[in-house]
C-alpha cells in the first residue's frame, strides 16, 4: 500500500431494501475519507455479477507493470460473502481491494479464503473476532483487523421511560423460536415485526416502536440459526439497537460486547423458565431503569460507526506509514 490511498465506495443501494453496510460508508464520507464512484453493473446482469467473476488479467498487467492506478489507489468495499463478488465488483479486477467484511460464516470461510489468495488481498477487515483470528492464522503476512458492529446511533430514540411504555415485549429480526416459544397472558402485549414473513413497520416506525417497548430477545445469530453461524458469536447492531432504546435485553450477550463495553448489558435468560422470567422483569420493570440508562450512555459513546471508522482510519495510515518508512 505504499503512497495508496483508500478510496471508499459506496455499497449497492437496494430500493426499499435495508442496507446496513451504507451507514460505514456514510461514516467514512462524513469523516472526510476519499470515495470512488460505483460502476456496479446494470440490473438485467446483476444475477451474472453475483455468481462470477471478471478475469483479472488488466490488475495483473497493471500491478506487474506498476501503473499510476494500480499504485495509487486501494479500493474499500463493504462486502458479505454471500454476495462477494457482486459486493466487489469491478474492482476486484482492477485495484488492490480492501474488503470489510460482514457475516463470514462457517460455510462460507473456504470461498473468502480462496477469493483472498485469488485477489492477493493484502488487507482485510471483519466484524467478528473468531473469523479474525482465523483469517490471520492462514494468512499471517495479511494486514488484518477487527472491527465490530455499530449503528448510526442518531437515528435511534430514548423513548419514554420504562414504566410508560405500551408494548411489554418485542421480537424484531431473526425468529427466537429455537430457544423460545411465548405462552404469556393475554394481558401481556407482545408484538413481532416480522409477520407472515414480511416487516410490519418501515424503519422510522421501527425506531418509534423499540422506544415504546419495555423487552426484548436478544441472541446472537450461534443460538437462533446455529445451521448457519456455527460456533461464531459476534456483536450485531442489534445490541446497539436495543441499547440505545433503552430497552431491557433478555438473553445472552456476545463476549466481544462484553469485553467492548466492560460489563454485561444483557440480563442472561432462563431457557426453562423464559416467560416466567418476562413476567418476572415486567412486574418489576421499574428497577430496570438505571440499567437501560447506562445501556444508552454506553452505545452513545462506544456504538456509533463513526467511532469504528476512526479507527478503521487510523488501521490503514499505520499501514501505509509503516510501508513508507520500509
Amino acid at each position: 500500500m505504499k503512497n495508496k490511498i483508500v478510496k471508499a465506495v459506496e455499497p449497492y443501494i437496494y430500493p426499499g431494501g435495508i442496507n446496513f453496510k451504507n451507514k460505514p460508508y456514510e461514516a467514512w464520507k462524513e469523516l472526510g475519507g476519499q470515495v470512488a464512484q460505483a460502476h456496479y453493473p446494470w440490473r438485467c446482469l446483476h444475477g451474472l455479477a453475483f455468481r462470477y467473476e471478471l478475469p483479472s488479467i488488466i490488475k495483473s498487467i497493471n500491478s506487474k507493470l506498476s501503473t499510476a492506478n494500480y499504485q495509487s489507489e486501494a479500493r474499500l468495499r463493504f462486502v458479505e460473502p454471500v454476495s462477494l463478488y457482486f459486493d466487489t465488483f469491478p474492482d476486484y479486477a482492477l485495484y488492490e481491494v480492501i474488503p470489510f467484511v460482514w457475516d463470514c460464516w462457517p460455510r462460507y470461510f473456504e470461498k473468502m479464503c480462496s477469493w483472498l489468495e485469488r485477489h492477493e488481498v493484502k488487507t482485510a477487515i471483519f466484524t467478528s473476532s473468531q473469523t479474525v483470528e482465523r483469517i490471520r492464522e492462514r494468512f499471517p503476512q495479511m494486514n488484518v483487523m477487527y472491527c465490530p458492529e455499530a449503528v448510526d446511533a442518531s437515528c435511534y430514540i430514548e423513548g419514554k421511560p420504562l414504566k410508560e411504555r405500551s408494548i411489554d415485549l418485542l421480537e424484531f429480526g431473526r425468529s427466537n423460536e429455537k430457544v423460545f416459544k411465548a405462552s404469556l397472558p393475554e394481558s401481556v402485549k407482545h408484538v413481532c415485526t416480522i409477520q407472515e414473513g414480511k416487516y410490519i413497520y418501515s424503519n422510522e416506525q421501527l425506531y418509534e416502536v423499540m422506544g415504546d417497548a419495555k423487552v426484548t430477545i436478544t441472541l446472537p445469530r450461534s443460538y437462533t440459526q446455529p445451521e448457519i453461524a456455527g460456533d461464531i458469536e459476534t456483536l450485531t447492531q442489534r445490541y446497539w439497537e436495543c441499547m440505545l432504546s433503552r430497552i431491557v435485553m433478555v438473553g445472552h450477550a456476545p463476549q466481544e460486547l462484553v469485553d467492548l463495553i466492560g460489563y454485561n448489558p444483557v440480563i442472561e435468560l432462563e431457557k426453562d423458565r423464559l416467560n416466567e422470567q418476562i413476567q418476572d422483569i415486567l412486574a418489576n420493570i421499574n428497577s430496570y431503569q438505571k440499567l437501560v440508562d447506562k445501556n444508552r450512555e454506553v452505545a452513545l459513546k462506544m456504538g456509533d460507526w463513526k467511532n469504528r471508522i476512526n479507527d478503521v482510519m487510523n488501521f490503514l495510515h499505520e499501514i501505509i506509514s509503516n510501508v513508507r518508512e520500509e
